[in-house]
């Protein structure tokens, strides 16, 4: 791009390109179809608030913006919005728009005007990664959709304008894409297009030409005929005149857009040395890497240059060889996707096929050498250091003709070598580099992207903000990089030398290196709990070393007691920001108080005053709370950085997950990767996060043993046991126990509730919900809240051998909601949200089922926290068992899961069968002991404990018995037997998803499944929004809640799952809410699974996008379920024959108000400060919505069936 006097004024903001796309968008649309996922989700949530608010587009009106059931129906609605002849768009990536393909093809292949925009991402094939590269965007190239790439923000803005335009021009639909998260979520400085710019470059009459070709009973025609082979193939190739000339069109639109704004952009823009003979040819984020390096190493009279790719489809050879240099002698080409088995990627191939082309017609007098090399997969780094080993490779006599840059690759050997001290050759000495460390959900990425705004809108500095997430719930790693400068910035990478380092949480220092990126005499901010006078001592030595070497300034802060005393809990963002900016000195700090304030009243003024004040508030002090340590001579520390694994952890676990818990997988080699994607389980229990502020101590002089704290704890990080007192003899000093009091069959045991201090999140759930009270101080309760430093080492070595103590025999012992915790949590130490109403549910799952369980998961915030690296928290029992987990996609997980059933069901047939071939060679009470797998009462086994277990164990020691039989024998039929037999083994089949799968994406599925009679159980975390995603609406949104997507407030009533799923009258149906009815979930979890059919349980999880504090989670479902909003229930069909209901209501009739309940969450109370009139209206028909449901459920439960005598 080149620019020039701008020809119109325009206003600069500093955002992201979702937004600056999303802007663009909306006003030149008059139907917009959206459905979420990351990191495009964001275009839609504007779209919605803007038609919210009641903003116009261009022509005066509000858009209508729908929200779909998935991409699929996005697409459709796209597709018959652009038949009626409207202007529409729709924002996706990834998967999103692999669903969206059938219909992509369709409107192509119309020559029908549309663009859309594509946050582009990785695609899910080993692993899912939401994170950018360009193999979603490369699936649709032969849709027929031309293929706009955009490397920056401003250019996403832009060329968004420009799809729009060009499309109505050429009848040829638009795809644009940026690259996810580094160019969706980066923010910087653009100069926004006003409306006069938008409505001067859209074509008049074009538009109306569009309109004209809508579907309208006036002029009636026909559209999507089927055609035979004497006619498809001609017609097909009707279409190629269009892409003929859409090259042209483009080029004029962009000239027209140049004359509007200054800024000339080119179908192929070339940057470097006028006479380059090393070109690299790209596009996307990563060309302004490496314009930024060319055009540095140009300088110094190196003559390489890069060539950057707007338009890859239609590919114009023509506008190529125009931006090449003649001088060019070696080009290389990268690709930001892999096709396995292919002979180059797209573009190479593109490229490469051009240029053979030119020379044969003559238009390109010689070839010159092409090498093709991939890079950034899953958005993966790529620095001026990778750029560099790029053009030297050009440079060699023999170039690799295929490489990867970026990685070291170990296995292929094609892998470039990089000099990674290049990159600070690069760093300007006027430009402000920042890094800042924060813990997911602290308000550290919603404050640093504040701080932009305020840099980039109130100073004459470019600042660019780019944020690193490691995709996993609140808790997480984040890291922000700010830059500010006096020139445009290209640098889409990491700051590997920042004069700014902020630790948010002093943990950081133990579990990896953050001050490895410190330049030398960098300032660094900590904030920590320690008191100024003990804080260097409080460092490791590796950080002290590190603080004295690079001569840094350190300064430390209570974050977390400044933000407790303004009432904003661990939300430290507003104390850190104001640090920031105090010894930054990047603004006089009077100014900066005075956009701070500004900042804050614009964040927050929407979730009321009292937020806004609390935010307030906690500026106050800090400063004069803010103190700087003196950094000595020599480290001092006697302690080292706590080593990231065991000693004793697996090989695996050494090699692999020790670095990745580090924070430096990109040093791993391709050799240390499975190629299928399979990782071995338990890992989260080597990741010690330590990321509590306080933990809960146990007071055995007033606990009562309810086991509460253990049955509601989010991260299986407090146990209860019983075991024989004999043990306590080994204990370490303070190990507390007390008589076990309740159970006769565990008469004489000991009794112990245990914290894992290092993986307790500190989410006070356990001391919430905690019965037991000291009647002489009420404060006091059998768990009291500590801080974690103050116990970690005793509560280590406590639970340490907490593990190790021999459990009291359980089985035969009746199961309850008490004593299922008696069991060994299979689930442990997740990487979800502290306080998460979802994982409570998985946890007793395994504890349950847990070595005989498989899991379909869904993608969504349960797979994320239960499958994402570095560490996933399924694990085994001693015997090495336990749950196996797998993840497809997010919309076809019910079918996934049936898949799962019918393999089981497949092998167990074949087993049967050749069993019953040697069954007169066998023992009779061993063939018939292991006949009764589908009928596990029939062997006359006690189950007292109700889930299997007793059966199981004997089961599997039946089969061990066949398979030693059947080796002794030694025939290939004995063998054959002997391998088939452990598909007579118990098998629980799970389908575990959230709402916005099992409401929405994919329900059809979902309803298939349980319309059929196989046995599989489907578990539903509704947490009645797109947790994952964000907090987008979904089906599953109750009546009158705000949600993105429904920022008004959702105005129909929320789709009742499980009264569908009871039409059938053979699925078992329940509705739980585990956080306060913990009973009543642990008998349906049971009945499910004794249930010869489906069965749906469908959970009450409480989220943080319900927007309260998730210890009050108990007492916001209690009201739930009290103000009739999430009635209990039960449906069983073997209740029919009986006699019975099948259904039966746990929860009587509403006892509160819904507004009594609505009133606990800001979800609902952000529509009444919005308006207060549409809140008292939604609130009344919330009401008509319970009274109406709870009289048809009422009836139901009168209902009684004759029994069912054929079962299909």
């Amino acid at each position: 791009m080149t620019a020039t006097a701008s020809a119109t004024s325009s206003s600069v903001r500093t955002l992201d390109a979702n937004e600056a796309v999303a802007n663009v968008a909306y006003r030149v649309s008059e139907v917009i179809a959206i459905y979420p996922i990351t990191p495009a989700s964001a275009m839609g949530e504007y779209a919605d608030a803007w038609a919210a608010d009641g903003r116009d587009n261009l022509f005066g009106a509000v858009p209508q913006v729908v929200e779909m059931q998935s991409e699929g129906g996005a697409a459709g609605a796209v597709h018959g919005a652009l038949q009626g002849g409207a202007l529409v768009t729709t924002f996706t990536a990834s998967q999103g728009l692999l669903l969206m393909l059938p219909d992509l093809f369709k409107i192509a292949g119309e020559l029908t005007s549309f663009c859309m925009h594509v946050a582009a991402r990785s695609i899910a094939t080993h692993a899912l990664s939401i994170f950018g590269d360009h193999s979603d965007v490369m699936a649709a190239r032969g849709t027929g959709f031309a293929l706009l790439a955009s490397g920056s923000a401003q250019e996403a803005q832009d060329l968004a304008a420009v799809g729009h335009a060009v499309t109505l021009a050429a009848r040829v639909p638009v795809l644009h894409f940026f690259d996810g998260f580094r160019t969706s979520h980066e923010i910087t400085k653009v100069a926004t297009l006003d409306d006069d710019t938008l409505r001067a470059l859209l074509p008049a009459t074009a538009m109306q030409a569009h309109r004209g070709r809508s579907l309208d009973p006036e002029r009636p025609v026909i559209r999507g005929t089927s055609q035979n082979p004497d006619t498809f193939f001609q017609s097909r190739e009707a279409i190629e005149p269009h892409y003929t000339a859409f090259p042209g069109l483009l080029d004029d639109t962009l000239a027209r857009f140049a004359e509007l704004t200054g800024r000339r952009y080119r179908l192929f823009d070339y940057a470097g040395h006028p006479q380059a003979e090393r070109v690299i040819v790209m596009m996307g984020s990563g060309a302004e890497c490496a314009h930024e390096t060319a055009d540095f190493l140009a300088a110094r009279d190196e003559r390489v240059g890069v060539l950057k790719v707007r338009l890859f489809r239609p590919f114009s050879v023509e506008h190529l060889l125009r931006a090449l240099p003649a001088s060019v002698q070696s080009i290389a080409v990268l690709d930001r996707t892999k096709e396995p088995g292919s002979s180059g990627e797209p573009l190479l191939q593109e490229v490469v096929c051009g240029l053979l082309a030119a020379v044969d017609d003559g238009r390109l007098a010689r070839m010159p050498r092409i090498i093709g090399g991939r890079y950034g997969l899953a958005g993966k780094e790529f620095t001026p250091a990778m750029v560099k080993a790029v053009f030297d490779a050009l440079g060699q006599a023999k170039p690799p003709a295929r490489f990867t840059v970026g990685i070291r690759d170990d296995v292929s050997h094609r892998s470039l070598p990089v000099d990674a001290a290049f990159d600070r050759e690069l760093e300007s000495a006027d430009e402000t580099r920042a890094v800042f460390f924060g813990l997911g959900s602290d308000g550290t990425v919603s404050a640093n992207k504040a701080t932009i705004k305020i840099i980039g809108e109130q100073t004459g500095l470019y600042a660019q903000g780019h944020f690193e997430f490691d995709s996993r719930k609140a808790g997480s790693t984040t890291i922000s990089h700010l830059r500010f400068g006096p020139r445009p910035i290209r640098s889409t990478y990491r700051i590997s030398q920042a004069q700014f380092v902020a630790v948010h949480a002093p943990e950081f220092l133990d579990r990896r290196d953050v001050l490895a990126s410190t330049a030398p005499g960098a300032t660094v901010l900590l904030n920590t709990a320690v008191p100024a006078d003990r804080v260097w001592a409080s460092l490791p030595r590796e950080a002290q070393q590190q603080l004295i070497d690079r001569r840094c300034r350190l300064f430390a802060i209570d974050g977390y007691a400044q933000s407790e005393r303004a009432g904003l809990g661990r939300r430290i963002n507003t104390v850190m920001q104001l640090c920031f900016f105090s010894l930054s000195r990047v603004m006089p700090m009077d100014e900066a108080m005075q956009h701070l304030r500004q900042s804050l009243e614009d964040t927050w003024g929407r979730r009321g005053p009292e937020v806004v004040r609390r935010n307030m508030a906690a500026l106050e002090g800090t400063l004069a709370a803010l103190v700087e340590v003196p950094v000595p001579t020599q480290a001092s520390s006697p302690r080292t950085r706590i080593p990231a694994v065991p000693a004793d952890a697996p090989d695996f676990a050494q090699r692999v997950t020790r670095l990745l818990i580090e924070g430096r997988g990109d040093e791993l080699p391709v050799s240390a990767f499975p190629p299928d994607g399979t990782w071995p389980t338990g890992t989260s229990r080597l990741e010690k996060r330590a990321i509590a502020l306080d933990i809960p101590i146990w007071q055995p002089d007033l606990c009562v043993q309810c086991n509460r704290c253990a049955m509601i704890c989010p991260h299986a990080a407090i146990r209860t046991k019983v075991y024989a007192p004999t043990t306590l003899a080994e204990a370490p000093a303070g190990f507390k126990s007390m008589p076990e009091g309740f159970e006769p069959q565990l008469e004489g045991m000991a009794y112990t509730v245990q914290v894992a201090p290092e993986d307790c999140t500190g989410c006070g759930l356990c001391i919430e919900v905690c019965p037991a009270k000291d009647h002489h101080d009420p404060r006091r309760r059998a768990l009291v809240s500590e801080p974690l430093e103050a116990h970690r080492d005793r509560e280590r070595e406590a639970f340490a051998f907490f593990e190790r103590i021999p459990s009291a025999p359980l089985a035969g012992l009746a199961l309850d909601h008490r004593t299922v915790t008696f069991r060994q949590p299979l689930f442990e130490f997740s990487g979800a949200c502290a306080g998460c109403g979802e994982t409570p549910y998985l946890r007793l799952l395994t504890e349950l089922f847990g070595d005989r369980l498989l899991i379909a998961n869904a993608t969504g915030c349960s797979s994320i926290y239960g499958g994402n690296l570095p560490t996933t928290p399924y694990t085994t029992n001693a015997q090495g068992r336990g749950p196996a987990w797998s993840n497809s996609l997010f919309e076809d997980n019910a079918e996934f899961g049936l898949g799962m059933r019918l393999a089981l069901d497949a092998a167990a047939a074949r087993a049967t069968a050749l069993l019953h071939a040697w069954s007169d060679r066998l023992p009779t009470e061993l063939v018939a002991g292991l006949l009764s797998a589908d009928n596990p009462a029939a062997d006359g086994e006690a189950d007292r404990e109700g889930n299997g277990e007793v059966w199981a164990a004997a089961q599997r020691a039946r089969v061990a018995e066949l398979e030693q039989r059947m080796t002794a024998d030694g025939s290939p039929a004995a063998l054959a037997l002997r391998d088939a037999a452990t598909a007579l083994l118990p098998r629980s089949v799970w389908i575990v998803g959230g709402d916005g799968w099992a409401y929405d994406i994919g329900y059809g599925g979902l309803d298939h499944v349980l319309a059929s009679h196989r046995k599989v159980n489907v578990l539903v975390l509704d947490t009645e929004v797109y947790s994952n995603t964000g907090g987008q609406q979904s089906k599953a949104t109750p009546l009158g809640a705000s949600a993105k997507f429904a920022t008004a407030g959702k105005s129909i009533r929320k789709k009742d799952l499980g009264l569908l799923a009871m039409g059938y009258g053979h699925v078992y149906v329940a509705q739980v809410g585990m956080q306060s009815h913990a009973e009543q979930t642990v008998k349906a979890m049971l009945e499910a699974e004794r249930h010869p059919g489906p069965s749906l349980v469908i959970a009450h999880s409480p989220c943080i996008a319900h927007g309260y504090d998730l210890v009050n989670s108990p007492l916001q479902q209690r009201k739930a379920i009290a103000s009739g909003t999430w009635p209990l229930y039960r449906f069983d069909p073997r209740r029919v024959d009986a006699g019975e209901s099948p259904l039966q209501l746990d929860s009587g009739p509403p006892t509160i108000d819904v507004a009594d309940y609505m009133a606990g969450e800001s979800r609902f109370r952000m529509v009444e400060l919005r308006s207060p009139e549409r809140f008292r209206e939604l609130q009344d028909a919330a009401r008509d919505a319970v009274r109406q449901r709870q009289a048809l459920y009422e009836q139901l439960a009168r209902i009684h069936l004759p029994p069912e005598h054929h079962h299909g």
